[in-house]
């Protein structure tokens, strides 16, 4: 294991032991090439794009197999969307610690639960109906493995019985959720480390990502930081090997060779809006995305892939109500308002998220209207939900009866959030937290930077009317009438005073918005998962549209499709499958 102060000089302060290699880059030049080839500035076996929980695993796998293998990632920092998780792997089938803990599972009743057509959630939505049944074979097999390879490679999984925390359609019969400890690894969103025996208890994305990290270092793979993948190169545009990728690092274009394969870990597409409206068209520019601004999710994976003859894969589970490919806000007044993921001030991204945010606890604390200033929905409703162990219970597998054994609950909260106000636009647009000083004090916030930000996601003001009117940011594209947020307000007062909403039918709403002065915080959906992608087989290989192997090319985690499940247990299992394969 490397030092605290080694990791942070390599993980926070761009890598410092491995970021140089990008200097070499522009000198390692090859001789003379073919007409057409790239000037190659410089080659490896294995090329990865992505330095996340699928493309360390990748990476260090094919580098054990005796491969040189170079990682591309984006960002000035390692680790992407994982490192700043909850650290929540439910890698099961049969891993030592289900074990350790009496639970019986195996590869075949985890194939079993993941594919069963039967199980549906409250609204009707089926979490594992539209699984590729190869790729979740492959995740099966190789899922107790990938476990005890994270732990050989430094992972320390809290020692306790797995549950159901972070799980998010895993499988309805055993407990499956493992949990990486932040041991005394610096946490990206606090900028800190914990004490030790916190550490050993509390789960968090550093736990997994930074022993890989430093596993990778040690194996001798070369990590290239801001250096971002913009196409693939393929012996013909529809046809033939792919030869390496181009990129480009602080505005210069540069070319690397591969000469076995290109890994694409480079984590999903939600952060790309127009990638995105592909499978939902409401999903325009207000919504930001979970991770933001430590790593974005730009499609570019994707987008080289498809240029070359690639084929997306698994549509319905980007699209389906389940899981949390979209959630309500669990913070609100800043930007970023992702529920498990609080930037505070000495995070290193702290100035880029510029705000904390209110961690809302009662939701009856506050109303939450649309741009007009108008109440949208019950505000205490929740995300949408997901199978888990015993979530249908009674269960028999592939039985049209399990839907019985579900209360019918439609949730359309983030449907009604998202519906616009009627002018024609697809998104939703900004939503708004109204409520008073009262609240303020029931809450215990402190409504003051660096808890909110004043920069077009947080107002206040002495009068309903006057709080409407400073609601100006570019998201609210037509202005807030003071004289509709006041009837808004009123109409709900009312509903206190009567115990009873007559509008959406929350229970006894408990307490009025009276006492100035009055606050507007940003509370509009955040997006999440990413859960379409690339098409892959069991091998991690991508496929062209004619159903047919690109050779040379492979895909993990969230830029492949075929998987419905939030989570780390698909990337990592995912990049250990393309890993060994790509270095054979």
């Amino acid at each position: 294991m490397v030092s605290r102060r080694r990791f942070l000089r390599a993980a926070a302060a761009l890598g410092a032991p491995w970021a140089a290699a990008g200097a070499a880059l522009s000198s390692a030049a090859t001789a003379a090439t073919p007409p057409g080839t790239p000037r190659w500035s410089r080659e490896a076996d294995v090329i990865v794009v992505g330095s996340g929980a699928c493309g360390l695993p990748a990476a260090i796998v094919a580098r054990e197999a005796g491969s040189e293998v170079i990682v591309l990632e984006a960002e000035a920092h390692a680790g992407g969307h994982a490192m700043i998780s909850g650290g929540n792997v439910p890698l099961a089938g049969g891993t030592s610690l289900q074990r350790k803990y009496g639970i019986e599972d195996s590869p075949d009743l985890l194939f079993r639960d993941l594919t069963d057509w039967s199980v549906v959630e409250p609204n009707g939505f089926p979490d594992y109906r539209y699984n590729d049944r190869e790729i979740i074979r492959a995740f099966a097999d190789h899922s107790p493995a990938t476990f005890e390879w994270l732990q050989a490679h430094g992972v320390v999984f809290i020692d306790r019985k797995p549950d159901i925390l972070g799980g998010l359609a895993v499988g309805n019969s055993v407990l499956r959720s493992a949990h990486a400890a932040a041991m005394q690894w610096p946490q990206v969103r606090t900028g800190r480390a914990l004490e030790a025996a916190a550490g050993r208890v509390t789960s968090d994305g550093c736990g997994l990502m930074a022993p890989l990290l430093a596993a990778a270092e040690r194996a001798g793979v070369q990590l290239l930081l801001e250096h971002r993948m913009t196409a693939i190169h393929r012996e013909q545009p529809g046809s033939g090997r792919v030869l390496g990728v181009a990129l480009e690092h602080q505005g210069r274009p540069l070319h690397l060779r591969a000469r076995k394969a290109v890994v694409i870990a480079s984590g999903g597409s939600t952060g790309n809006v127009n990638f995105r409206r592909m499978f939902d068209p409401r999903l325009t520019e207000e919504y930001a995305l979970a991770g933001m601004p430590w790593s974005n999710q730009d499609a570019s994976g994707e987008l080289a892939a498809m240029a070359i003859g690639a084929s997306l894969w698994g549509a319905y589970n980007q699209v389906g109500e389940f899981g949390w490919n979209l959630t309500k806000s669990g913070l609100i007044g800043c930007q970023y308002t992702y529920t498990h993921l609080q930037w505070q001030p000495a995070s290193a991204v702290f100035a880029r998220a510029r705000a904390s945010g209110l961690r809302v606890s009662n939701w009856q604390n506050l109303i939450l209207v649309n741009m007009l200033g108008n109440r949208f929905f019950d505000e205490t409703g929740d995300h949408f939900t997901a199978n888990n162990f015993h979530a249908v219970d009674p269960y028999s597998y592939a039985r049209y009866t399990n839907a019985a054994n579900i209360r019918f609950n439609p949730n359309n909260f983030l449907n009604a959030a998202l519906a616009g106000i009627g002018d024609g636009h697809n998104g939703g647009g900004p939503i708004w937290a109204i409520f008073d000083a009262d609240a303020i004090a029931r809450e215990g916030w402190e409504p003051r930077p660096p808890n909110v930000d004043p920069q077009g996601f947080f107002f206040s003001a002495d009068s309903i009317a006057q709080l409407a009117s400073q609601i100006v940011m570019p998201h609210q594209r037509v202005p807030m009438s003071g004289a509709a947020l006041e009837a808004t307000v009123a109409r709900y007062n009312s509903f206190v005073a009567s115990g009873r909403d007559e509008d959406f039918g929350q229970q006894q709403p408990r307490y009025r918005i009276a006492k100035p002065p009055f606050y507007a915080a940003w509370a509009t959906p955040i997006i999440h998962d990413t859960r379409a992608g690339l098409r892959i087989n069991a091998r991690c290989q991508v496929i062209d549209l004619k159903g047919e192997v690109i050779p040379g090319l492979y895909c993990g985690g969230e830029s492949a499709g075929g998987f419905g499940q939030h989570g780390l247990a698909r990337a990592t299992c995912q990049g250990y499958i393309a890993g060994a394969n790509a270095a054979a």
